[in-house]
């Protein structure tokens, strides 16, 4: 009967995936590390109304209410700035409202920004010595303008990971690797091979894309078209080389899709594809600057909104070649070609 059939099947691969622990034990746990991220993330019943900047030293505490009357201000956050270039760009694009040099007795305000004109307000009619007033202007970033590299670096680090980790281990699972093996071809030989083969894929998509969303939204690109393609080059060669270390040595596909979850989740919340991280709890920066897409992002919204060059974003740029080198070491170190 083929009913009974069917409850057979169901029945065998409801015991193989218990069986697994693994699998199972990443199905359950990944779900309540997700909830509790997003818990750390959107922590506090109040939400701020504004955003405050205020420059300060790497060592050096912000200031009290007592000895600022600002810092007393309810609803507001109240983010410690130590570059103030950076700051002062943060003002002109409206990503603060205000913008404070309590040891300069200064303050920035962006003359186009109804939170920055509310904040001027309050900040006059508190007492102490006054502050000197410095005006920006700018325009407001659309949040699309914001969200275009977070959404395309998303789908870069699905393709990346799972493009590369998943295959491998279906090849193991299925095989073909062992059929390799006999070959004389090496493991970093067909490491690099299944990453160039997808970072060509990745890289023709992403580019065709860009192209078209650009045309189609026309959102602004201060900075330079190969910087860009540049820093997306290295982003997804670093997140290929993740999804190899992942798969170096899994042999289920329910565990690999476990593990690949747990790496591409933690890189949605925190890594800013939708929402900046800045003024986020210090364990939520701290994990998000261990992440390739934070890195990836970062580097390319400031070309593309500030126009910055490859040398200002250096910093990044060498975090992700990093990541990648220790990666693909990795991976080539502890593959194996069968699943015993």
């Amino acid at each position: 009967m083929m009913l009974r059939r069917i409850l057979a099947i169901t029945r065998a691969r409801n015991l193989e995936f218990v069986r697994d622990r693994s699998a199972l034990g990443w199905n359950i746990l990944l779900p309540l590390l997700l909830v509790l991220g997003l818990a750390i993330v959107f922590s506090g019943d109040n939400q701020p109304l504004y955003k405050v900047g205020v420059l300060t030293q790497a060592t050096a505490q912000l200031p009290d209410a007592e000895s600022e009357p600002l810092m007393g201000l309810r609803f507001t956050q109240f983010v410690p700035e130590l570059d103030p270039e950076r700051a002062i760009r943060l003002v002109e694009r409206h990503r603060l409202d205000l913008l404070v040099d309590f040891q300069a007795r200064r303050y920035w305000i962006n003359t186009t920004s109804p939170k920055g004109y509310s904040l001027e307000r309050i900040l006059a009619g508190l007492p102490g010595p006054p502050l000197e007033r410095a005006t920006v202007t700018g325009e407001q970033t659309r949040y699309v303008d914001w969200l275009v590299p977070g959404i395309l670096g998303m789908n870069m680090m699905f393709s990346c990971l799972f493009g590369v980790g998943y295959v491998i281990v279906r090849y193991r699972k299925a095989g073909y690797l062992k059929r390799l093996s006999a070959t004389p071809i090496r493991p970093a030989e067909f490491l690099i091979a299944q990453i160039l083969s997808r970072l060509l894929v990745i890289m023709v998509v992403t580019c065709a894309v860009f192209v078209g969303t650009e045309w189609l939204i026309g959102f602004p690109v201060d900075g330079s078209h190969l910087s860009l393609f540049v820093i997306a080059l290295i982003g997804a060669v670093a997140m290929i080389a993740m999804g190899v270390a992942v798969a170096a040595r899994t042999t289920s596909e329910e565990l690999a899709n476990g593990l690949l979850n747990l790496v591409t989740w933690p890189m949605m919340m925190v890594s800013g594809v939708w929402f900046s991280i800045e003024g986020a709890p210090a364990v939520v920066v701290w994990l998000a600057r261990c992440l390739p897409l934070t890195h990836l992002l970062e580097a390319a919204r400031a070309v593309m909104l500030d126009g910055v060059g490859l040398i200002d974003v250096a910093d990044h740029l060498l975090i992700l070649l990093v990541i990648a080198a220790g990666c693909l070491a990795f991976g080539a170190w502890s593959f194996r070609w069968r699943d015993v």
